[in-house]
């Protein structure tokens, strides 16, 4: 029996017309309006994150804005979501972890590179660009976000490839995370769809997440896609 990682597009294509007879057509149209504005020309890193509610509304936002991929370093703390304060996000996204050794920030940069992301840090510390000023058009985007009380790692900072920050005009030397993340994901996303870059997703990998998504809103999907497989 064929596993789903060894199937054609086509033969996926074919597996989400099937599991598409078990969801209703208003949710099959949803699918569909939100792919149309999904993306992975910018991703997102959160390293060490510890604070339920912050890791829970970093998700939110990269939801309501489209990007597909979260990127989850676990050094000594967990990551833990609020379900209250995601309201289902996590269900949409693509969360990868990171978790294996002591101190996993590096495989993420690792990682990150490979897909020929750009791994920028966001950071007041340093004055690379200003949130307002940073260039989209060189290439993917990896934004790393650092822990409530101490930001990002000093590895994460002097390993990046860029640094952006928010222009900030008050006493307080930052924002809490999810705000941070939330000004900063909103803008480049609105900037990115505004442009000539090519941020939409392949057919490819809107088939796979079309594929995700159903199984994920099916109950017992398992056992529909022992029941497709073995009829290939």
């Amino acid at each position: 029996m064929k596993q789903l990682y060894e199937l054609t597009h086509a033969e996926k294509q074919s597996y989400f017309e099937y599991l598409a007879g078990f969801i209703t057509s208003n949710k099959l149209n949803q699918f569909e309006k939100v792919l149309k504005f999904r993306t992975r020309y910018v991703t997102t890193g959160l390293e060490n994150i510890f604070q339920p509610q912050n890791a829970s509304a970093v998700l939110r936002t990269c939801d309501l804005f489209g990007v597909q991929d979260v990127h989850i370093v676990e050094n000594n703390n967990e990551y833990r979501v609020n379900p209250q304060v995601a309201m289902g996000a996590s269900k949409w996204l693509d969360m990868f972890y990171y978790n294996e050794g002591d101190f996993n920030t590096p495989a993420l940069y690792e990682a990150l590179r490979k897909n020929n992301y750009r791994v920028v840090a966001t950071t007041p510390h340093r004055h690379d660009y200003s949130l307002d000023e940073f260039p989209l058009e060189p290439g993917p985007v990896a934004l790393m976000f650092g822990t409530e009380m101490e930001g990002l790692s000093d590895w994460a900072i002097e390993n990046a490839d860029e640094y952006i920050r928010i222009p900030m005009y008050g006493f307080t030397e930052s924002f809490n995370i999810s705000v941070s993340a939330a000004l900063i994901i909103r803008e480049l996303t609105e900037r990115l769809r505004k442009s000539n870059i090519q941020w939409q997703l392949s057919e490819e990998e809107k088939t796979d997440i079309r594929l995700e998504w159903a199984k994920r809103v099916i109950k017992r999907s398992e056992l529909l896609e022992r029941e497709f497989l073995t009829r290939l």
